[in-house]
């Protein structure tokens, strides 16, 4: 069920996943990794995991192929740092956003858009799970590749066998 209005779209699917069962799990997380890390374009310089899901996501492919990180917040620090984006400098860098799932797409596009305007070069999301519908195009509105290592229409084929 999607609910839109001009300035908002709200998702609502009729599964749940528990997300935090694959990301805890550091067998699982391991073999994530290494699936994920096959999706990584090629002049990727930063792997950025955003918060809360895409962080342990992003530092376990960072072990595989040696990028470093930087852990992207939702909205920026207002105090100490005041940063969006915490680690090393991201200006001029081209960065590849990890995320866990993703439904519509909103807040990848709201950080990747900040992390453009901290002077960051982004134009591809590595997820673990894309639940969204073929017609959700906000990503491709905004220039961001998707690159997901499941959609629905596998997960539904996995429930049905389970």
């Amino acid at each position: 069920m999607v609910f839109s209005h001009k300035s908002f779209r709200i998702a609502i699917s009729d599964h749940y996943f528990d997300k935090y069962q694959f990301e805890s799990n550091p067998l699982l997380l391991k073999q994530l990794a290494k699936e994920m890390v096959k999706k990584i374009p090629p002049d990727t310089e930063i792997l950025a995991g955003l918060e809360l899901g895409g962080v342990p996501l992003a530092i376990a492919i960072s072990l595989e192929v040696e990028l470093p990180v930087v852990f992207v917040r939702k909205t920026k620090k207002e105090y100490g740092t005041e940063k969006l984006a915490e680690g090393i400098d991201i200006q001029g860098k081209k960065l590849c956003i990890i995320e866990d799932v993703i439904t519509t797409g909103g807040q990848v596009v709201k950080s990747t858009e900040a992390l453009r305007n901290e002077g960051a070069i982004v134009d591809s999301v590595i997820c673990v799970i894309w639940r969204g519908r073929t017609e959700d195009n906000s990503l491709e509105k905004a220039g961001i590749q998707k690159l997901p290592l499941f959609g629905m229409e596998d997960l539904s084929v996995w429930m049905e066998l389970s």
